[in-house]
């Protein structure tokens, strides 16, 4: 192999399989001599690889943890693997699940080719998962095409639905996306409504980025304090729901908060949640 940047991109997906690899194992793989596979591991330390190698006769090569995360190389059932992990776990807003995810899936989308995309999708499309069933799912798309605007400081247009069902059209500015374990909101300033707004992204259809740049407003005040003001204002109550029913027969989210209505064992004949 006589292409250095070919070779080294080809190294490199060796020495990211997790075991030692011998310098005439590594030559024999990539047609070279030991001298030039010696030369070439410089080459990735100099560009920041930490390559350790080891002496004797089972001594090798391999690649281990450094001070930052370096480029990884995927095969393509690797990468399919990945993409639709990101895809179920934002689709479903799992806890815990952020941006930093979201992000991840826009980067990886953006450069799996096309016949790897068609395999997501289709496996994607083909499977259910079964979720706490209170929350809202959305399309892993609207995701990845919101945190690229919100990236790329992008205006962005999108429908909108709101809770009444009545639909609006909107240019936005977009700022950050906040995840609440439960739902995503997209935080942007609306241009028509010339003010800083809250988006549920499951009620949000046809997003896409206009292509115009635009210099980050000052927000009020954090991205996730003012989704947290939105869903629940400046004021909060406490209150006591009593219910007919026992503890395991209420959603998991509020088991958490009931206790049983006479203050003792759960007998299965009334529960109270704060």
């Amino acid at each position: 192999m006589t292409d250095t940047p070919a070779r080294l991109l080809s190294l490199l997906s060796l020495l990211q399989t997790p075991r030692e690899w011998p310098g005439s194992e590594l030559a024999d793989r990539l047609r070279v001599s030991t001298r030039t596979i010696r030369r070439d591991i410089d080459r990735l330390r100099e560009l920041g690889y930490p390559v350790e190698a080891t002496l004797g006769p089972e001594g090798g090569y391999r690649l281990v943890a450094g001070a930052a995360m370096p480029p990884l190389l995927l095969d393509d059932e690797e990468a399919v693997a990945i993409a639709v992990g990101l895809r179920a776990g934002a689709g479903h807003a799992v806890e815990g699940v952020e941006e930093a995810s979201v992000r991840a899936l826009a980067k990886l989308e953006q450069v799996l080719p096309g016949r790897l995309r068609h395999r997501v999708s289709a496996l994607q499309s083909a499977t259910i998962a079964l979720t706490r069933g209170d929350g809202a799912t959305v399309d892993p798309r609207t995701l990845t095409t919101m945190a690229s605007a919100v990236a790329g400081q992008e205006r962005m247009r999108f429908a909108y639905r709101a809770r009444d069902g009545a639909g609006t059209r909107r240019l936005v500015e977009p700022y950050r996306l906040v995840s609440t374990g439960s739902r995503w909101y997209l935080v942007a300033y609306d241009m028509g409504r010339e003010d800083w707004r809250t988006f549920r992204v499951d009620r949000v259809a046809e997003p896409f980025a206009t292509g115009a740049r635009f210099a980050p407003r000052a927000m009020p005040m954090d991205a996730v304090e003012f989704v947290r003001r939105g869903l629940h204002g400046r004021q909060t109550y406490a209150v006591e729901v009593r219910f007919g029913a026992g503890a395991e027969q209420l959603p998991g989210w509020l088991q958490g908060h009931a206790v049983p209505a006479d203050g003792g064992a759960d007998t299965g004949t009334g529960t109270e949640a704060s």
